[in-house]
């Protein structure tokens, strides 16, 4: 495919980014707030698919953008870019993270309890349209629990592991030097776990939901359940240069464990990512189990889930098609204009005899 650059019309260019702008209006730093503080959970999605946690950029790329979500990923990855890296922080564990939503649908009890946390999954959903006339929508206050829930939760799969109900994966390395790094290394295929579970982390939740959703649907070769999904906040533990390691703060990442029955016992995926994105999580963790299946199916194909489910490449390539492509276009005129040419030539004149090349295409038909 062959691409022709764009000359002349600066101007035009010009006047067209500045119109886009000026529907906009004027960013300044109280819309930025209200973006963030009034869509949190759009700007969870974007700092996990831009893999850079900081929700006054995420929301500042949301209202630069207009609401555009991959155009927002795409500038907060490109800020990413343009950052020194200052240190790698040390590796957290599921007890050191401070949950705030813990269920399971695989146990009624399980070891710390569920908790079900904020959540809409046993609300009705109903349209506050009176917010439309001037009334204020004020949610009902929470009342404290008698009990609370500790605030660090064990790890469901470490006790199935314990009872022997769980598979391990093979054992891959975990010193934070040697840990692949998917934002400064190409995906190489077959990839490594590593690079697979950073892919599915800051991969396009549609995309993944779409995927996982064929699996679910019978198209793959599993049917999982969800052995555990967390909403929790992530300790930022670093080293000093002194060795003595610091939390420098927290951060909100989303957790999804599913199993599935083998003939070995059960087997589990996993996914995690910035945030707190339930239904990426659960998606991809079924895309991570789903890729280890002998099955024909796209869902299960490792390079086609994690090619088409990057969403900064997928979405370029999409509107890269806006883009001129008068060369080939013209070419393949040509060659069309050139095929109705050689019929024409080649047919013989209708003088009272049946034209052959309509014939052959009656038959044809």
């Amino acid at each position: 495919m062959s691409y022709v650059a764009t000359r002349g019309g600066e101007h035009a260019i010009e006047q067209a980014e500045r119109l886009f702008r000026d529907d906009l209006g004027t960013v300044c730093k109280d819309r930025v707030a209200a973006v963030r503080n009034g869509l949190p959970y759009l700007v969870d999605r974007i700092m996990g698919e831009a893999s850079l946690y900081e929700p006054d950029l995420a929301a500042l790329a949301l209202a630069q953008a207009g609401g555009d979500l991959y155009e927002a990923v795409l500038l907060l990855r490109a800020y990413r870019t343009t950052q020194p890296r200052l240190a790698i922080a040390e590796p957290v564990a599921q007890p050191d993270l401070y949950t705030v939503r813990r269920i399971s649908a695989a146990f009624k009890d399980i070891p710390g309890g569920q908790i079900l946390g904020p959540t809409l999954d046993y609300s009705h959903r109903l349209l506050q349209v009176d917010v439309l006339d001037g009334e204020d929508y004020i949610p009902e206050p929470v009342n404290p629990a008698q009990e609370p829930a500790p605030a660090t939760q064990p790890s469901l799969a470490a006790w199935q592991k314990a009872q022997g109900l769980i598979q391990d994966y093979p054992v891959e390395a975990t010193v934070p030097d040697d840990i692949p790094d998917l934002t400064r290394e190409p995906l190489l295929f077959p990839a490594s776990r590593a690079h697979k579970l950073q892919s599915l982390a800051r991969a396009d939740t549609g995309g993944a939901l779409a995927l996982g959703y064929s699996t679910m649907r019978g198209y793959g070769s599993i049917h999982p359940t969800v052995n555990e999904l967390r909403l929790a906040e992530a300790p930022v533990r670093l080293r000093h240069p002194r060795g003595t390691i610091f939390n420098a703060g927290r951060v909100r990442v989303s957790q999804a464990e599913v199993v599935s029955k083998s003939a070995e016992g059960l087997q589990l995926g996993f996914a995690a990512t910035f945030g707190w994105n339930e239904v990426k999580v659960i998606a991809a963790a079924m895309l991570d189990l789903a890729s280890g299946q002998p099955s024909p199916h796209a869902a299960s194909t490792e390079e086609f889930v994690l090619y088409h489910t990057e969403p900064v490449e997928s979405s370029g390539f999409c509107i890269h098609f806006k883009l001129p492509h008068y060369v080939t276009f013209q070419s393949s005129l040509d060659a069309i204009r050139r095929v109705n040419a050689d019929r024409a030539t080649a047919a013989p004149s209708n003088d009272g005899k049946e034209n052959v090349t309509s014939k052959q295409e009656e038959v044809a038909l």
